[in-house]
């Protein structure tokens, strides 16, 4: 286990925003943990775990020792006459383990490709796209308890998941949906997640974007490849490659609102972009609403709402002139502002800000 000092963050956050770790080790064993854990000027350090860096915001150095998540390793686990159990060590970029499922012919993870990040944060913000959520396909994930050092595996109901919620965004004793439990933000590394793909695949074709491509190719019977394909299409379309343009991807959570809400909304903008969910509730797409006041290519220093996309900010400094977290979290907060003044609805930030 090596201890790196004052290291440069800038390539591990999707962002592009310019910050330093005072301290970090990069976690590519449990034995690094093992290590971490023995070492008495390490073990009792606030610890802040970093995967794929792909849904954070920086706003000053990290004071908290950074453990850099690069476990590596992907595998089918078990198959039965139903599904296939397969595994992502945490490290593993999640778009390459989306498309390995799908060279392997076990689908099931195709409308979420292309979405940035690591497999090991995939449950901490319980990810989703295109109908499907990360908790549809959840088995079980491996993790390991940074007070001490215990491994431990938790199912999905222990995971506590929510819209782009899971147990490992709350600290302990803060509310987590309607319950009240032991959350486990910054105390637990995920070393490793499973899925279950049932062998018997249906098509997710509910969203609009999807309901165009089966129009524009005539297909009425995709495949779970022809999805992936077009899942990647409509995203690279839609939002920038954080290569190119730094970006945290989705920034606000699409808002649900009661059908009365709703109703009133639509009463005043007939065009609100919303969809009705399982439960009667109605969600909101955030990125019109943002549109809606105005918002799109607007800039807070270097930080910019997307002109493709309302829902995207983005760095328009880039790597050499970047945004800091303060303009990213001033012009969120302005819009947050401006949205509840006109609709009556206050957005949630998906990313976490550091």
């Amino acid at each position: 286990m090596l201890v790196e000092r004052n290291v440069p963050l800038q390539a591990h956050n999707t962002f592009g925003i310019s910050a330093k770790a005072l301290q970090l080790v990069r976690v590519q064993s449990e034995s690094d943990i093992a290590a971490l854990l023995a070492d008495p000027q390490l073990r009792d350090a606030q610890k802040f775990v970093l995967g794929g860096g792909s849904n954070i915001v920086l706003t000053g150095d990290l004071k908290a020792l950074v453990l850099k998540v690069e476990l590596k390793g992907m595998r089918l686990v078990e198959e039965s006459e139903k599904a296939w159990i397969v595994e992502a060590a945490a490290g593993e970029d999640w778009h390459d383990f989306v498309q390995w499922t799908l060279d392997n012919s076990w689908p099931g993870l195709e409308n979420m490709a292309l979405i940035p990040g690591s497999v090991g944060a995939s449950p901490v913000q319980n990810i989703g796209a295109y109908g499907v959520e990360l908790q549809d396909r959840f088995d079980a994930l491996d993790a390991i308890d940074l007070a001490t050092g215990n491994t431990f595996t938790l199912d999905a109901a222990q995971c506590a998941f929510g819209y782009r919620d899971s147990i490992f965004k709350h600290g302990p004793g803060q509310h987590i949906g309607a319950s009240r439990s032991m959350g486990l933000a910054g105390r637990a590394l995920i070393t490793r997640v499973r899925f279950r793909l049932a062998k018997a695949w249906k098509p997710v074709l509910g969203y609009l974007d999807l309901e165009k491509k089966m129009a524009e190719t005539g297909i009425d019977q995709p495949s779970a490849h022809q999805i992936f394909e077009w899942v990647c299409a409509i995203r690279r379309a839609k939002l920038p490659d954080p290569a190119v343009i730094g970006n945290a991807g989705s920034f606000f959570k699409n808002p649900t609102v009661t059908p009365e809400q709703c109703a009133d909304i639509i009463a005043r903008d007939p065009k609100v972009v919303h969809y009705l969910l399982d439960d009667g509730r109605i969600k909101l797409a955030a990125g019109w609403l943002i549109d809606a006041c105005g918002w799109k290519g607007k800039s807070v220093g270097n930080a910019a709402v997307y002109e493709k996309q309302a829902l995207v900010l983005v760095n328009k400094g880039g790597r050499e002139n970047p945004c800091t977290g303060g303009e990213v979290m001033t012009l969120a907060k302005a819009i947050q502002t401006s949205v509840y003044e006109r609709f009556g609805i206050l957005l949630e930030p998906e990313p976490v800000v550091v």
